[in-house]
């Protein structure tokens, strides 16, 4: 009996991990109805989880998929990136590109789910969806899953909070006192969780709520208390007194030490020792440098619902200006109508100051139109939008009977006794370190999609160039006029505004090949015929921007006979000939 079962188990093992037959598929609107690597969207997967999936999508699709190592962690890792689009369709590296990377903050994890399953989505969708398969032929995709892979492992597998650690794994040394990391978290009572420690006191400020033992409620002023809080479990190690004042990898913020209006430490709390301190930082910009076809970038955090854009801080408000705000705007406000639970929001007027942020170097080194998800919001519990008033309370009431009603108690810890060494009897428990920040399981897939379908739109609209029409004109005496008409069909310039004015990536050129060019000129005005003639290497027309939904007209006087290619040359744009 027991080899039956067990034969019946591998049988089922088996089927586990391969794709179905086609005949027992129903394929859902919008989802790739038998992809080739099956993977589980409710869960959350280790840095080498996530490298094992890369692994699978560059061998099941390899004219789709590849991936590449762009460098090393602190800890000496392999940080990887995947390069995402039609092989078999022009120039990889003179396509439109799109960025997109997650976990740069080691806890703020699904990131790194929703980064891959971007990836996934794309490779996968490519054979049932001809919208997929035309935008893979035009546009490039590069996704760095986890910026953070070191810290990611360890906020999964260490003892910590759903708050920690939020930075890499560098040590430092927070409270000053010459020692690192020797008083952080303790899994005092060895349940695998680092959950909240209270004591009775009858001076304290916390009940317990009648309605739910597991939750406590702070007294009002001169109302009798029956516990105080003590914060998260942890013991004084070092003798100084102090409970869980260093933690883990030190504090410094990996999004506060790129290189654009970087401040130290005394101004930017988390700013590391320099601009790119931080290797894994470093990596990504090398990549980026390397890659000036990039147009479009997202970076995936938690949580709170936001797609935020810069600047981080009002120094830098000139930065941007209402030609790149209306691109922001019009991006921006298609991910609120398609997230629901999401606030398109500018960082330094609608949340705090922030310097030397990874989107604010994007745009203002590199004139990449860059937005930042916050992901998650309490509004997938209930569908309540939380506005006004003590929201915080709310918010709490609510998380507990969604993990009562919904997560079926998963995600609490309940109360039990402990003696501690230094505070005596004590209760520890709360909710696990996995709920609150992180998409509970079966939200995770749905919030992925939403998400990527908004990285979707705005890869889309990275720049389309199309060369209109071209038109010949005899002038007499062996010259002719040939005018070529070059339309951006997408919302996204070939140069954004601040790009324009601080020249960061070179003009684009629109050249007449095969031809004796005696003149080259932009027309500045098509209506009343006025030009502004380029005098030097009249063949190859540099201009400084095509405005997205927007075209240029170029002009050039040849003499002679013979045919001709009119060529754009757009670092962000591509390259079109006709």
């Amino acid at each position: 009996m027991k080899r039956i079962i067990y034969t019946f188990i591998i049988l089922l093992a088996g089927l586990s991990v391969s794709a179905q037959t086609p005949d027992q598929i129903f394929k859902a609107a919008g989802s790739p109805p038998n992809p080739k690597v099956q993977v589980s969207w409710n869960r959350y997967y280790t840095s080498e989880g996530l490298w094992a999936i890369a692994k699978k999508l560059s061998e099941a699709h390899p004219n789709l998929v590849k991936v590449e190592t762009i460098g090393k962690t602190y800890e000496g890792r392999d940080m990887i990136a995947l390069t995402i689009t039609d092989f078999s369709k022009g120039n990889v590296d003179r396509k439109p590109g799109m960025y997109v990377d997650g976990n740069i903050h080691s806890n703020e994890i699904q990131g790194g789910e929703f980064a891959m399953y971007t990836a996934w989505y794309l490779a996968e969708s490519w054979y049932y969806n001809d919208f997929i398969k035309d935008l893979l032929a035009d546009k490039v995709f590069y996704i760095v899953p986890t910026i953070n892979p070191d810290a990611r492992n360890d906020y999964m597998k260490g003892v910590n909070t759903a708050n920690t650690p939020r930075s890499g794994m560098m040590p430092i040394d927070d409270d000053r006192d010459g020692l690192v990391d020797e008083d952080g978290y303790d899994d005092l009572n060895g349940d695998g969780e680092v959950t909240m420690m209270r004591r009775k006191n009858p001076n304290g400020r916390y009940i317990v709520d009648p309605t739910d033992p597991r939750q406590m409620i702070e007294v009002e002023a001169g109302e009798p208390g029956e516990y105080e809080m003590l914060g998260y479990e942890g013991k004084d190690n070092d003798g100084d007194g102090e409970v869980n004042e260093d933690r883990v990898g030190g504090y410094y913020d990996p999004n506060r030490d790129w290189g654009w209006n970087w401040q130290p430490e005394y101004i930017q709390r988390g700013a590391h020792k320099y601009p790119f301190s931080v290797p894994e930082n470093r990596n990504v910009m090398e990549f980026v440098m390397k890659h000036p076809n990039i147009g479009g970038a997202q970076s995936f955090h938690n949580s709170g619902g936001m797609i935020l854009r810069g600047p981080g801080a009002e120094e830098d408000r000139g930065t941007y200006n209402a030609t790149d705000d209306k691109v922001y705007d019009a991006i921006g406000e298609l991910g609120e109508s398609i997230m629901p639970g999401y606030t398109y929001m500018v960082v330094w007027k609608d949340l705090y100051t922030a310097f030397g942020g990874e989107l604010d170097w994007f745009h203002g080194c590199r004139g990449i139109f860059t937005f930042t998800n916050e992901l998650y919001h309490p509004y997938f519990m209930f569908g309540k939008d939380y506005k006004g008033g003590r929201r915080g309370d709310e918010v709490q009431k609510d998380m507990y009977k969604f993990e009562k009603n919904l997560l079926m108690t998963d995600a609490f810890l309940d109360w039990k006794e402990f003696d501690h060494p230094e505070l005596g009897k004590i209760e520890i428990g709360g909710f696990r370190k996995n709920f609150g920040r992180d998409n509970p399981g079966f939200l995770l897939e749905n919030d992925a999609h939403r998400n990527m379908a908004f990285l979707i739109f705005h890869a889309y609209h990275t720049p389309k160039l199309v060369i209109e029409k071209v038109e010949e004109k005899d002038l007499g005496g062996g010259l002719k006029q040939v005018t070529a008409t070059i339309a951006n069909k997408r919302l996204i310039p070939t140069h954004s505004s601040h790009d324009t004015k601080n020249k960061i990536i070179r003009p684009d050129y629109i050249s007449l090949e095969g031809a004796n060019v005696v003149a080259g000129m932009i027309v500045t005005d098509v209506d009343m015929n006025k030009t502004s003639e380029q005098k030097v290497a009249p063949a190859k027309i540099a201009v400084e921007n095509i405005p997205g939904m927007e075209a240029v007209t170029v002009r050039w006087i040849v003499s002679g006979s013979g045919k001709y290619t009119v060529k754009v040359d757009s670092e962000k744009g591509g390259v079109v000939t006709k």
